[in-house]
């Protein structure tokens, strides 16, 4: 009997960051409809589709230059991500750097 050669380390934390990126994006998800809150038809639609792509890809990117080998999500989608989750939680958008209040 053969024994399977044991996972490379790489492609062990490729799959946690695959894992851990569905896991955020269900919990934004969830967190939304449990407090309420609407998201927008691009949220939405921002939420389906990178989960749908880290599902069949493996990531949510093509460019390996948008953002760290081995992670499931780009810099920018990570961003996006915290900002819904942000919303969902009812709490205040960040100031985005270099903007300045004009009350």
């Amino acid at each position: 009997m053969k024994r399977k050669p044991p996972p490379s380390p790489f492609e062990a934390q490729r799959k946690a960051a695959q894992r851990a990126a569905l896991n955020a994006l269900r919990r934004a998800r969830r967190s939304a409809e449990k407090a309420g809150v609407s998201l927008s038809e691009w949220e939405g639609k921002f939420i389906e589709s990178v989960s749908e792509r880290v599902k069949t890809h493996g990531r949510a990117f093509g460019d390996p230059e948008l953002g760290a080998p081995g992670q499931a999500l780009s810099a920018m989608q990570g961003r996006k991500l915290k900002e819904i989750t942000a919303k969902a939680r009812g709490e205040e958008p960040k100031r985005r750097w270099g903007k300045k209040d004009r009350s």
